[in-house]
């Protein structure tokens, strides 16, 4: 979830909102932030083109309710601008055809209607329809940087556009759409999830000059009242193939080994599970964020895989943490097959240790 569109300058394409574009980096002055944002949300829309064409009254009408000042998005499956065989642009949305300018018409007029009329996007895009991730902030909370890699570096995209990182005056925000773990020990898979872990702790050990708050789909179920048929997503399997190592059995994001390198991503990084914090209990209607399909053999067959992970520092800040969708038939879901999850922190207080940390 990313920047604003700039008008398209194509000979024949539409006349488009003239809506401004932030640049990579540094954030000029003229939006100036009131406070810090308190109020979070996080979906994994399953691409955000289908949302907005099929269920975005309903997801809208959400987002009026809950009024959140940032929200951040995974999966938006929207494609990089830049035309075929020439070099991508990840910033913005593909526009070279006369489909492209069609689905980022579409994109733009649900963005410029309210409420998001008041908020400014951020796009991190795959070159084509696969993953990506957006952040919406409002204008009166823009962050004075914005970075989309774990390196901080102004104008480098993580592969896949899984990474949207924005820095505010006392906190830091990370969106991660992280890679699913796959089935099997082969490139996509089993090794581009550990590096993927590798990297993500590299950076939670490195971030410590202001607080974190990591968000997104992270696809992993930390323990088992994470998911609700443990023993299911223990055994599952794809055409019967078993991993040699056992760690790396069973359903993907609840393999034992992604499980510890979590754990041990939070415990080195003094993160804390902010739902988990707050909810100790299974909760069997509405403690899942993603849901198998209603038909077929992952009917009622939940995980727990889309968090909001919070510096220790900000612990006594945590006011709720919830989980918007419910039952088996993915109430609440809007037409994804995640549902959205929401943070609410308390203000920080002026002598507050994260203001001391960031000053």
């Amino acid at each position: 979830m990313k920047r604003f569109f700039q008008p398209v300058e194509k000979d024949g394409s539409a006349k488009k909102p003239n809506i401004p574009s932030p640049k990579n980096g540094e954030i000029s002055g003229e939006d100036t932030p009131k406070k810090e944002p308190t109020k979070f949300l996080t979906w994994n829309a399953n691409s955000f083109l289908l949302r907005v064409k099929n269920n975005w009254p309903d997801f809208t009408k959400f987002v009026t309710t809950f009024d959140p000042d940032v929200i951040a998005i995974q999966e938006v499956r929207m494609p990089a601008a830049g035309a075929k065989g020439a070099p991508k642009c990840p910033g913005e949305l593909k526009d070279d055809t006369s489909s492209a300018r069609e689905e980022k018409q579409i994109i733009m007029r649900a963005l410029s209607n309210p409420p998001f009329g008041n908020y400014r996007v951020w796009w991190s895009l795959s070159d084509s329809k696969y993953a990506g991730t957006a952040l919406i902030v409002k204008k009166c909370f823009q962050p004075q940087k914005v970075f989309f890699n774990l390196d901080r570096k102004a104008s480098k995209h993580e592969p896949d556009g899984r990474v949207i990182l924005a820095e505010f005056e006392t906190f830091q925000l990370l969106n991660t759409y992280a890679p699913n773990n796959g089935w099997k020990e082969e490139e996509n898979s089993f090794p581009r999830r550990r590096k993927w872990d590798k990297r993500i702790l590299e950076f939670v050990l490195q971030s410590s000059d202001k607080p974190l708050i990591w968000c997104g789909d992270l696809n992993v179920s930390h323990e088992e009242i994470d998911v609700s048929h443990p023993e299911f997503f223990s055994a599952a399997k794809l055409n019967g193939y078993v991993p040699p190592n056992k760690e790396d059995c069973g359903q993907p994001g609840f393999t034992l080994s992604e499980r510890k390198r979590f754990g041990n991503i939070l415990k080195e990084g003094k993160l804390i599970d902010a739902y988990r914090f707050l909810h100790k209990e299974k909760d069997m209607e509405c403690g899942f964020s993603w849901s198998g399909n209603p038909i077929g053999k992952y009917r009622g067959k939940r995980m727990r895989i889309d968090y909001f992970v919070a510096a220790e520092q900000l612990k006594d800040r945590i006011v709720s943490c919830e989980m918007h969708g419910q039952g088996i038939e993915l109430q609440g879901f809007y037409g994804s097959d995640h549902c959205p999850v929401t943070l609410v922190l308390s203000e920080a207080q002026p002598n507050s240790k994260e203001s001391e940390l960031s000053a």
